[in-house]
């Protein structure tokens, strides 16, 4: 469950007053910019000389550590993160950079959309190369990490929320398909992943600059993770045409840049296609735990894309059309008779 209102308040109290000592400031005070699908809020820091974000991040859900470390080696690697202005890592707060409000999904439109798109999938070449911090080697995105996230689909969206009845062989057709997404997500080459990287993660800087956020859950995963998550977004949808366009001049910047060996066209479709399926099951499964475990209710609105995406891309391929069928005419229906 999420934090009480009187936990939020506490926090927020004690947030401000580290912030006055850490920035030698007593008039400084803070107005909420957001909580996000996370346990984290994030504060605009007032009438302080310097625009700053300060940020709640309580122990044991978050980990301040971990972000600081993983902004350290992508600064070091050239990817625009917020500099660290301040930070209490084991009371779970920090005091960082404004970026400002211009998120990508706000700004992007189509006549912008291939410009700032493809700055943004050129930062994930450099994302790529980090593949460990200053403590050692990002966590590995392995098969048991893999398994946990596609159990979210069938715990959360297809028990807890549509509380769907599965018979014998839906067990077995999931289980099946299940693999086959973590084997394929395995088999690619592995690179430095954010991996939570969509357009409410991207901000616009000055010069329409790319600047990089909640990456503190990066790992050493599938070297198409990052891309089909930008690409095929749950928040946005953008036409199969200009995504292919997309997805094979990243590759080719990303070849020779010596991300990876270039891969035969079909197979750098079916890697993109496959992981996208992975990721949209982890996705839906999310939207409903953030819903009846955390009272995050709006995110309800974001699975019909992710189910649709499903569904869609999961025909393209043998070995996960029976997913697609599963979907249509088992998981969808379910959805709208819920309501």
């Amino acid at each position: 469950m999420g934090s009480s209102s009187s936990d939020l308040h506490h926090r927020q109290m004690a947030l401000t007053t580290w912030l006055r000592q850490a920035l030698s400031n007593s008039d400084i005070c803070l107005e909420l910019v957001s909580g996000d699908a996370s346990f984290r809020r994030y504060f605009r820091v007032l009438n302080h000389s310097q625009s700053a974000i300060a940020v709640d991040a309580p122990a044991p859900h978050e980990n301040c550590e971990l972000f600081l470390q993983v902004a350290a080696a992508y600064r070091k690697a050239g990817v625009r993160v917020p500099n660290v202005l301040a930070e209490d890592a084991d009371a779970g707060f920090m005091c960082l950079e404004d970026f400002g409000d211009r998120l990508l999904l706000a700004e992007v439109n189509s006549s912008n959309c291939t410009e700032l798109y493809g700055r943004s999938l050129d930062e994930l070449i450099a994302i790529a190369s980090v593949t460990q911090t200053c403590k050692g080697q990002l966590p590995a995105f392995n098969r048991a990490h893999l398994q946990r996230e596609n159990a979210l689909f069938t715990d959360w969206l297809l028990g807890t929320h549509l509380q769907l009845e599965l018979s014998d062989a839906e067990q077995t057709m999931l289980e099946w398909t299940f693999d086959a997404l973590i084997d394929n997500a395995l088999s690619q080459p592995q690179t430095g992943v954010h991996r939570d990287y969509h357009a409410r993660n991207i901000m616009l800087l000055e010069g329409d600059e790319v600047g990089i956020i909640d990456f503190q859950d990066a790992v050493y995963g599938a070297v198409t993770y990052d891309v089909v998550s930008l690409l095929r977004d749950c928040y946005i949808e953008w036409p199969d045409q200009w995504v292919d366009e997309m997805l094979f001049e990243w590759a080719r910047k990303a070849v020779a840049q010596g991300v990876f060996l270039a891969p035969d066209p079909e197979q750098l479709r079916r890697w993109f296609d496959l992981m996208g399926i992975q990721r949209h099951v982890k996705a839906s499964g999310i939207f409903c735990r953030l819903c009846h475990r955390d009272g995050k209710t709006g995110y309800l609105n974001d699975i019909p894309l992710t189910l649709s995406y499903i569904a869609k891309f999961s025909k393209r391929h043998a070995d996960t059309v029976a997913l697609a069928e599963f979907i249509e005419h088992r998981v969808m229906p379910a959805w709208e008779a819920k309501g």
